[in-house]
C-alpha cells in the first residue's frame, strides 16, 4: 500500500450489523424460544434501523457498500441483540448471546481483516462470561460488549466483575459499553432517543439520558479504581459522542485536588491519567467534540460511521470527516480515523477498499 493510499484509509470504530429478525426463533434451543424477544420482519422496501441496506445482514454486500462510502474496515456491533442486555433471565440471555455470537462469527469470516465483530457477553455469571469470551476470541472476534447501564445491583465498580476485568486484561480484549444496552430509559421508550416515543421527552432521551448513561459508566470504572487495579484493561465508550468527556474529567481532577486529602479516591493518580491511558470513545456526529481534538483526546478517540443505522454518515462519511476534522494536521487526523482503532484492537491498517 502506498503512502497516498494509506492516507485515504478509514476504519469505522462503531458500525452495526442487522441480524435477521427471526434469528433467535430459528436458532435458539426450543426451551428458550418462547421467552426470547421477538422482532417483526422489515417493512416492505426495507425500513427500520438499517433494514433497507442489504449489507446489514449480507457481508458480501456490505463490502460493496463500505467501498461506496470510502471505508476500508469496520468494528461491528449488533442492532437487535442490544435489546437483550435488559433481560433478567441469565440463562436466556446467555443463550441469546451465543446465537448472536455464532452468527457474527460467520458474518465476519467473509473478510476477517475488514469486518471486526464484537461479541455480546452476558455478565450475570462471570465464569460463563469468561468462557464465552475465550470462545469468541478464538473464533476471531474482538473485545467484549457488555451492558452500559447495568442492573442496579451490579454497578460496574462491583467486585462481582473483578475476574472478568482480569480476563479481559489478560486476553487483551477491550470492554465495549454501547448506548441502549442494559437497564435504562430505552427499556420504557421502545428504543433509543425518539424511537418509540413522542413529545419533548424524546429529546431528553436522545441527548441528556444517552449522555448520562455514558457518564455514569465512565465514572464507575475510573473513580472507583477499576482502571488503577487493572492497568492494561481498556474500555470503549461507544456512540455517546465525546464533547462532554473533557469537561467531566476536568471537574473530576479539580475536585480530587480540592478534596482528595480528606476524601481520597481509591487510586494513585488523577482521574485524567486513567482516562488518557485506558479509555477510548467513538463519535460520528459531534462537531463540538471533533473541534476539541486538537487539544485533547487525539490518542484514544475514534471516528465512526454508525452504518447502517438511520443517522449514519453513509454514504457521505468523507465529507463529514472533512467538515469536522479537516482542520487537523494529517498525522493527528490519521490517528482518529484509523490508527487509534487499529492499535486498540491490535490489527493492521488494511489496504484501501475500492468499489
Amino acid at each position: 500500500m502506498t503512502v497516498a493510499e494509506d492516507q485515504n484509509v478509514l476504519i469505522s470504530a462503531d458500525s452495526h450489523v442487522m441480524e435477521p429478525f427471526d434469528l433467535w426463533q430459528k436458532e435458539l434451543p426450543a426451551e428458550f424460544r418462547e421467552g426470547a424477544p421477538k422482532f417483526s420482519p422489515p417493512r416492505e422496501g426495507g425500513g427500520g434501523e438499517g433494514g433497507n441496506k442489504p449489507g446489514g445482514f449480507d457481508p458480501h454486500e456490505r463490502l460493496k457498500e463500505m467501498a461506496q462510502d470510502g471505508v476500508s474496515a469496520e468494528v461491528l456491533y449488533p442492532t437487535r441483540a442490544m435489546r437483550m442486555f435488559g433481560l433478567e433471565d441469565q440463562t436466556l440471555q446467555e443463550a441469546c448471546f451465543k446465537v448472536y455470537n455464532d452468527w457474527i462469527i460467520n458474518y465476519c469470516n467473509i473478510a476477517g481483516d475488514r469486518l471486526l465483530g464484537i461479541p455480546a457477553i452476558s455478565v450475570y455469571s462471570i465464569p460463563n462470561a469468561i468462557k464465552e469470551l475465550e470462545r469468541c476470541r478464538d473464533a476471531g472476534l474482538r473485545g467484549a460488549m457488555i451492558w452500559q447501564a447495568p442492573r442496579p445491583d451490579l454497578p460496574l465498580y462491583h467486585e462481582h466483575y473483578n475476574p472478568f476485568w482480569e480476563a479481559c486484561q489478560r486476553m487483551k480484549m477491550p470492554v465495549n459499553l454501547h448506548i441502549l444496552t442494559g437497564f435504562s430509559y430505552h427499556q420504557t421508550t421502545g428504543g433509543g432517543g425518539g424511537h418509540g416515543s413522542l413529545g419533548v421527552e424524546a429529546y431528553r432521551n436522545s441527548v441528556n439520558n444517552k449522555m448520562i448513561d455514558g457518564a455514569q459508566g465512565l465514572f464507575d470504572v475510573v473513580m472507583y479504581g477499576v482502571l488503577d487495579r487493572y492497568p492494561e484493561l481498556k474500555f470503549v465508550i461507544v456512540e455517546n459522542e465525546i464533547g462532554w468527556i473533557p469537561f467531566l474529567v476536568q471537574q473530576w481532577d479539580y475536585y480530587n485536588h480540592r478534596f482528595g486529602k480528606v476524601n481520597p479516591l481509591p487510586m494513585e493518580h488523577d482521574p485524567s491519567f486513567y482516562v488518557e491511558r485506558q479509555i477510548y470513545a467513538t463519535f460520528f456526529n459531534d462537531s463540538v467534540g471533533a473541534h476539541l481534538l486538537s487539544r485533547w483526546g487525539q490518542d484514544n478517540r475514534m471516528w465512526s460511521s454508525d452504518y447502517p443505522h438511520g443517522n449514519s454518515t453513509w454514504p457521505n462519511s468523507r465529507k463529514v470527516i472533512e467538515r469536522d476534522l479537516g482542520y487537523l494536521p494529517e498525522d493527528m487526523k490519521a490517528k482518529i480515523v484509523r490508527e487509534n482503532v487499529a492499535k486498540l484492537y491490535d490489527i493492521k491498517v488494511p489496504t484501501l477498499l475500492s468499489v
